[in-house]
């Protein structure tokens, strides 16, 4: 299909990204910088390190990693839930593999759901109250040894092994 008679690509180009954002695409979070802030996971074979987003609003919560088709292996996303209870993640939109890590409040991994189906709608349980959920790449848990019970430091958790 053509161009519009009388409309140059210079002049049809605000439209077109106008467009873009009214229905919503590309999603915000995919555009906007975001804040990276450094986290740590203790395992028995050392320290993993990863620099990760923190969803602490509603809104970043419900957006997640939603529309995402790659991440660093380094990168991660902690969905901060502000209060200690059951929580439930599933996989609607989203593109990537990924690891989920239940964190309980003191920083120690509950569990962790490796390898979950892209783009699927199947409930994924925390199994036990918890404070956060750590999203990596699908396999980082495995490749790094990151199992339940690991340690993960960062501000949001009352850390009380040395």
């Amino acid at each position: 299909m053509g161009m519009p008679a009388g409309l140059s690509r210079r002049a049809l180009a605000p439209l077109v990204v106008g467009l873009a954002l009214a229905v919503g695409w590309p999603p915000a979070r995919a555009v906007a910088q975001v804040a990276l802030e450094p986290l740590t996971i203790e395992t028995k074979a050392g320290p993993r390190r990863f620099d990760v987003e923190v969803a602490r609003t509603d809104a970043d919560r419900a957006q997640g990693l939603m529309y995402r088709r790659s991440m660093p292996s380094d990168r991660g996303m902690l969905f901060d839930f502000a209060r200690v209870e059951p929580v439930s993640m599933w996989m609607q939109n989203t593109y990537l593999s990924l690891d989920m890590l239940f964190i309980r409040p003191d920083g120690t991994i509950a569990r962790i759901a490796a390898d979950t189906e892209p783009l699927s709608t199947r409930v994924i349980p925390s199994g036990e109250p918890v404070l956060a959920v750590l999203e990596l790449v699908a396999g980082t848990a495995k490749r790094l040894g990151i199992a339940a019970g690991d340690l993960v430091r960062h501000p949001l958790f009352r850390t009380q092994r040395p």
